[in-house]
């Protein structure tokens, strides 16, 4: 009996062995993607920030933020002021269809679909850029572009780790952090803690509460910095250059991104 229990029992161990290899070489792997994730969705919402000011600045027009081109079209209709409203409808048409195109990519059987997100994002941009240098860029043109840009972003990265992020519009952002911060003042225990996250900054912290509400706040916080940067664009003879850093962003995480 003895003699055949050894074999049984050092078989048992060898596949104990094998089994916490995987484990531990799959949180790795989980952890190095959700820092990847948390990166691109700081440029990415750095990006939309940047973009929704260019369009606000330059086209009067929101490129990201369709509650308020919602709001400018209802309201130009109302005053009965037609062609005013064409330009946010026509934002609201198109960031809607770049949402498609987006999910219908990331939905797909494509590997590293969202890199090829990102380079049709980067490819639009420069058609814009293209456009504008060659003198026959119009607003409603430039609108139609960047909308669609905004409106793929967002489904190409719409988590960290098991967090969802909207990436191009932060008003959930918001919500969100107000919510898991209310949570953790009332001490409430979280639902389904996903473990250990890894950040960009190389370091760990527990899934709490207060580390979602830490995520949605960089994602806020990057779209703010990408807003005070257009300001600082808009407000000198830049126009003719100001895609180009978006362009440069998109084109590199569509080399380099690892995020699905």
């Amino acid at each position: 009996m003895e003699i055949r229990q050894q074999p049984t029992i050092l078989a048992r161990s060898t596949a104990e062995d094998v089994a916490s290899t995987q484990i531990s070489g799959s949180t790795t792997r989980h952890w190095s993607k959700t820092q990847a994730q948390w990166a691109a969705a700081t440029l990415l919402a750095m990006m939309a920030g940047y973009l929704d000011g260019y369009g606000f600045f330059f086209l009067k027009t929101y490129v990201s933020f369709m509650s308020g081109n919602t709001t400018s079209t209802g309201l130009k209709i109302g005053q009965g002021v037609f062609q005013a409203a064409i330009p946010s409808a026509i934002a609201i048409v198109f960031f809607a269809t770049g949402s498609f195109l987006g999910n219908v990519l990331t939905q797909s059987k494509f590997r590293h679909s969202h890199r090829l997100v990102f380079g049709l994002i980067a490819i639009f941009l420069a058609i814009v850029s293209v456009l504008h240098w060659s003198g026959l860029s119009a607003v409603n043109t430039e609108i139609v572009f960047l909308c669609l840009s905004m409106g793929m972003a967002n489904p190409a990265l719409s988590k960290i780790g098991a967090e969802a992020v909207s990436v191009t519009f932060v008003t959930g952002s918001l919500s969100r952090l107000g919510g898991y911060l209310a949570s953790a003042a009332a001490g409430k225990p979280l639902k389904e803690a996903q473990g250990p996250i890894a950040t960009p900054l190389f370091r760990e912290i527990a899934d709490s509460y207060l580390s979602r509400a830490w995520v949605e706040a960089t994602i806020w916080s990057a779209f703010l910095v990408g807003a005070v940067l257009a300001g600082i664009a808009g407000s000198s003879d830049f126009r003719t250059w100001a895609l180009l850093p978006p362009m440069a962003v998109m084109l590199a995480l569509s080399l380099f991104s690892s995020v699905d």
